[in-house]
């Protein structure tokens, strides 16, 4: 019976490859969703440990925010970016999940992190979620709040409007696109909690900004913030 499973394993294999969501090569048996090659030449930050990392210091002046950072380098064409493509694009959110708990697993070692009360994703316009089908922040989300045993909520925060790309605009242009696009349904929710807020990638930081500042006008008490990825 064994044998004729493993031949059955074999042939589904051969016909359905299960591929490395980063470098595109078969994976072993033992491996799960990326390989062990991909996983060990993942560029990591270390920002979950310094305050003062590339991240916080790109969103300081412009959002009161208790600590940021974003656990890899994303850079066109490597292999971050095949991970994000897939979890945002090809429906694999399990991805995003297995991301995000490498992130929680950071986070739970980290001070800056340890009294988050409530997870909440960057949330996706309506049009778009339609036609995703799914929202690739709450994946992440999900994992992150799976290794650090705390709650996470994707209805309380909404995107009212969609809004065009930020990046090719200036500061206060990026500023302005993004003005009333947040709100909260749920104040009482959120009043008085330090909320961790999560982003797939870190670009401008112009979404993460208004985010924040909507949270915090809503009653939050403190928001930090965790990415899967910057863009340098």
């Amino acid at each position: 019976m064994l044998q004729v499973k493993q031949w059955c394993d074999d042939l589904f294999g051969l016909l359905f490859p299960n591929l490395c969501n980063a470098c595109g090569v078969s994976l072993y048996h033992s491996e799960h969703l990326i390989c062990t090659k991909c996983l060990y030449d993942l560029p990591f930050t270390d920002y979950h440990q310094h305050a003062e990392n590339r991240v916080a210091k790109q969103l300081w002046g412009r959002v009161p925010l208790n600590a940021a950072m974003a656990m890899l380098y994303f850079r066109k064409g490597a292999k971050v970016q095949n991970l994000i493509h897939n979890l945002k694009y090809n429906g694999r959110t399990d991805v995003g999940v297995l991301l995000g708990n490498m992130l929680g697993e950071k986070l739970k070692i980290s001070s800056l992190y340890g009294d988050v009360d409530l997870i909440i994703p960057v949330p996706l316009h309506h049009k778009k979620y339609k036609h995703r089908g799914y929202n690739q922040c709450t994946s992440i989300a999900e994992g992150i709040a799976e290794k650090m045993e705390i709650g996470f909520s994707e209805e309380n925060l909404v995107r009212n409007n969609a809004t065009e790309s930020q990046t090719k605009k200036s500061r206060y242009n990026r500023y302005e696109n993004m003005q009333n696009v947040f709100n909260v349904n749920d104040q009482a929710h959120i009043a008085g909690k330090h909320i961790l807020l999560v982003d797939d990638v870190i670009t401008t930081g112009a979404t993460l900004e208004a985010c924040a500042n909507e949270l915090l006008n809503s009653g939050a008490a403190k928001i930090s913030i965790a990415a899967l990825a910057f863009a340098e």
